[in-house]
């Protein structure tokens, strides 16, 4: 009986051990829906006062386009704090509504971090107004798209903006957590897209996948050609990442591009087809501490893109005010731009990881690699991005 005791104290002291060491995960479906699917949490409890900053949950709208809605993090001398710029679920819930104003799920990318696929950012076309699409070329085929843009001046273009995802529910959705060493949560999600409603080539079938880890939140978006024809496929994300510490102006990106995309101006934010080398200019962010954004205005597509040693293109956001930095990591090799908006007046920056440049495919690029990747039948794409916290 002494022996036994003996064992189940060592056996209770190795489980205390571990439980303090380590934090606790949890992967769950909210009472909340969204597009018809409830909302998941991936959420780390910590076993003490955070040192350094830390993750501490992710909120994940998988009945809107696995749309990475809010991110907290416990911050030394803050506590825990919003990371994105979102209103509160209950908000969302009549602000992603289907109406006039949410077409194709518009409102999902001026929240939190929608996913963007089959393209990113803007493509423009002929207008057909009554049905409120535009008529344009891909990959050499006449399709229709969505004009869900425009700028706000009177007479401004509609235009695409963003894919095709955008108010899509995934289905099926699964959950996973472990705790211990090497602790996570996790969420995998799958949407067969067919022919996106009919406004591209081919099938896409996309599998999603997201972890909160003690080091890091990552999440990939995979799409599989499961059609008989090539189709061209961009993949990007648009998160607005706030400034905890609340002063924009001495807030720092740093963006790893030699050239910037010249736009006709910053309300339709069209491409000319020109570039701009950044270096020397007020656009140069690319040194090893980027520059501070002070009073500049940024809606700005930034290419010819600066890799580390192992490929990934490397963002950063350093916010003195609150003593942290994020990196923003892009593992995958087909990340050619990054789309910056920064506006003046509000306390947030998007920096926006994608496959391909503004309207890839009009002519005005005169035939420069825009970034879309052409996928065969039965061919597939990742697109990874990795979110690491750290003191500036």
């Amino acid at each position: 009986m002494r022996k036994r005791t003996l064992v189940w104290l060592l056996l209770a002291a190795v489980l205390v051990g571990c439980n303090r060491d380590h934090p606790r995960f949890s992967a769950r479906n909210l009472d909340i829906q969204l597009g018809g699917r409830p909302v998941v949490s991936l959420e780390r409890q910590l076993a003490g006062p955070a040192a350094e900053p830390v993750f501490s949950r992710v909120e994940i709208l998988p009945g809107r386009g696995f749309n990475i809605y809010q991110i907290r993090a416990v911050l030394p001398g803050r506590g825990e704090v919003n990371l994105m710029t979102a209103p509160p679920l209950e908000e969302a819930l009549t602000f992603m509504n289907r109406g006039p104003e949410d077409f194709y799920g518009t409102r999902s990318f001026t929240v939190g971090g929608a996913i963007l696929v089959p393209f990113a950012n803007r493509i423009r076309g002929k207008l057909l107004e009554p049905e409120r699409m535009i008529e344009t070329l891909v990959a050499g085929r006449t399709l229709r798209l969505p004009a869900n843009w425009s700028g706000k001046q009177p007479g401004a273009e509609p235009h695409a903006i963003h894919g095709l995802i955008l108010d899509m529910p995934l289905e099926p959705v699964k959950l996973d957590a472990r705790n211990g060493p090497g602790g996570y949560a996790s969420v995998w999600g799958r949407l067969d897209a067919g022919d996106f409603r009919g406004h591209w080539i081919s099938r896409t079938v996309l599998e999603f996948t997201a972890r909160l880890s003690e080091a890091a939140f990552e999440f990939s978006v995979t799409a599989a050609n499961a059609g008989s024809e090539a189709s061209p496929i961009g993949i990007g994300w648009h998160p607005y990442f706030e400034f905890p510490g609340g002063n924009r102006e001495v807030a720092r990106i740093r963006i790893p591009a030699r050239q910037r995309t010249v736009v006709n101006n910053y309300d339709d934010v069209f491409p000319t087809g020109a570039l701009l080398a950044v270096k020397g200019t007020p656009y140069d962010f690319s040194g090893p501490e980027g520059a501070p954004l002070g009073d500049l205005f940024l809606d700005d597509c930034f290419v010819d893109l600066i890799k580390n040693d192992r490929g990934e293109t490397v963002a950063e956001i350093r916010d003195p005010g609150a003593n942290y930095g994020l990196r923003i990591i892009s593992p995958s090799p087909q990340i050619s731009a990054i789309q910056v908006y920064a506006p003046v007046n509000r306390n947030f920056v998007a920096i926006e990881p994608q496959f391909n440049w503004a309207d890839p495919f009009n002519p005005i690029w005169k035939g420069r690699d825009t970034g879309m990747v052409a996928l065969g039948p039965a061919e597939s794409v990742t697109y990874q991005v990795r979110l690491e916290l750290f003191r500036p």
